[in-house]
């Protein structure tokens, strides 16, 4: 729930902040991007006309990406908890891997619909939009832990969990596409605003959970003793049997010098 929450106050501010500085055009796909129902997306059009007569500030940017990485310090310290490593600190050297992870989040929801829209018509018909998504999940899956870890866990160790996000996302999204859009204009007719944000925060708190579950699914089958879990580890030695760690710390130990942010 904190995620999802994180996830709330912490996307919805850049893509407002990237409306704003685009055209009519490239707001409407940024709405498209979200499911924006049409109250919202009256407000956006409002937001990005008064765009043209007042700059955004860098002070204004700067506040909206320091509130944006409230979510990567939740993430961190979820995966942090995942891979059994010392609850991480926050200091200013770490600032810029919670904006890479934030904006990698964002970036990711926005190239999905660009690139599935470039991919609609090829034949066969949806397995390319398919793909795109597959793929797009798989990188953020993979790139968020990676970079908020500070590449303590190799990324192939991450990788088992990035690929059963993008599986599980690819099963739950024709749902999720047949409910949320109706249960946002529902929400919307019935409550306004309120009611479009708490609709908003129940898709949250799925994706969150996926996200999180999924990601401890792949810690366990990285981390596995077995065959399969020595086989996605690589080459170890022979003093760390059940090394699962870039820098040679056994599955389920302490770093000593923390590299976690």
């Amino acid at each position: 729930m904190t995620v999802a929450a994180q996830l709330f106050t912490s996307i919805f501010p850049l893509l407002i902040l990237l409306a704003t500085w685009a055209t009519r055009r490239d707001a409407d796909r940024i709405a498209d991007a979200v499911s924006m129902p049409e109250e919202a997306r009256e407000t956006l059009e409002d937001a990005v006309t008064a765009a043209g007569d007042t700059a955004f500030g860098l002070v204004g940017v700067a506040v909206v990406l320091i509130s944006a990485t409230g979510v990567s310090r939740a993430l961190s310290r979820a995966f942090a908890r995942i891979w059994e490593l010392p609850r991480p600190k926050s200091n200013p050297l770490s600032a810029w891997r919670w904006v890479a992870a934030v904006l990698g989040l964002v970036a990711s929801l926005i190239a999905v619909r660009g690139l599935g829209r470039l991919v609609e018509g090829v034949p066969p018909s949806g397995a390319w939009s398919a793909v795109v998504v597959f793929v797009c999940d798989a990188a953020i899956s993979l790139f968020v832990p990676w970079v908020l870890l500070a590449g303590v866990v190799r990324a192939r160790l991450l990788l088992p969990g990035a690929l059963i996000a993008a599986v599980v996302n690819i099963a739950v999204r024709p749902a999720t596409l047949a409910w949320f859009p109706n249960a946002l204009e529902e929400s919307a007719d019935r409550y306004g605003s309120i009611g479009v944000a708490f609709t908003y925060l129940a898709l949250l708190y799925s994706v969150a959970l996926g996200f999180l579950a999924t990601a401890i699914v792949g810690q366990v089958i990285a981390t596995d003793p077995g065959r399969l879990g020595q086989r996605i580890r690589g080459a170890l030695d022979e003093t760390h049997p059940s090394n699962g760690l870039g820098d040679g710390v056994a599955a389920g130990q302490q770093h000593p010098e923390p590299r976690v942010p």
